[in-house]
C-alpha cells in the first residue's frame, strides 16, 4: 500500500492573523475549532482532513532554521485546490480580489482543466482549479 496521510496542514507565515483570517472566511473556508486561534495562529479548514495554518511571522521564524521566501520577490510553492464548477472557480478568484487578494494570470481553459488564481494578503499563490472528467478521458 502507498504512503498515505491521514491529516495534511500546511503551514503558512502571514503578517497579520486576524486579516488573513478574515480573508480566508470570506472565501467561505471554515476556522479548524480543533486548534488554536489565536494572536499567533489559526487553522483554516480547506478539505477533508486538510487545513492551511496561518502563523504569524514572527512565531513561524521561531519553527524554522532558514530565513522565509520574500513572496514580493519569490514563489516557494503554489497551493492548489479543485472545486465542482466553472463557476465556482470564478466565484472564489474574484472574491479573493474583492477582498484585497491580487490576480494571478488570466484563466485558462485547457479542455479537461479550467484554471485560474490569486494572490493572497502575504504573497502566496493560490490555483483554483475544475476537473472536467470527462473532457480528460475524451
Amino acid at each position: 500500500m502507498a504512503l498515505t496521510s491521514t491529516f495534511t496542514s500546511f503551514n503558512l507565515p502571514v503578517n497579520n492573523v486576524e486579516q488573513s483570517k478574515a480573508f480566508f472566511t470570506g472565501l467561505g473556508f471554515e476556522l479548524n475549532p480543533q486548534f488554536p486561534d489565536n494572536e499567533t495562529s489559526a487553522a483554516i479548514l480547506i478539505g477533508d482532513n486538510q487545513q492551511v495554518m496561518l502563523i504569524h511571522q514572527a512565531f513561524f521564524n521561531m519553527l524554522t532554521e532558514k530565513e522565509s521566501v520574500d513572496t514580493s520577490k519569490y514563489a516557494q510553492m503554489t497551493i492548489a485546490l479543485a472545486f465542482e464548477s466553472r463557476e465556482k472557480v470564478d466565484e472564489i478568484v474574484n472574491t479573493a480580489v474583492s477582498l484585497g487578494g491580487k490576480l494571478h494570470a488570466e484563466p485558462e481553459d485547457h479542455g479537461s482543466m479550467y484554471h485560474w488564481g490569486f494572490v493572497d494578503l502575504d504573497g502566496h499563490l493560490w490555483a483554483i482549479n475544475c476537473m472536467n472528467a470527462d473532457a480528460a478521458q475524451g
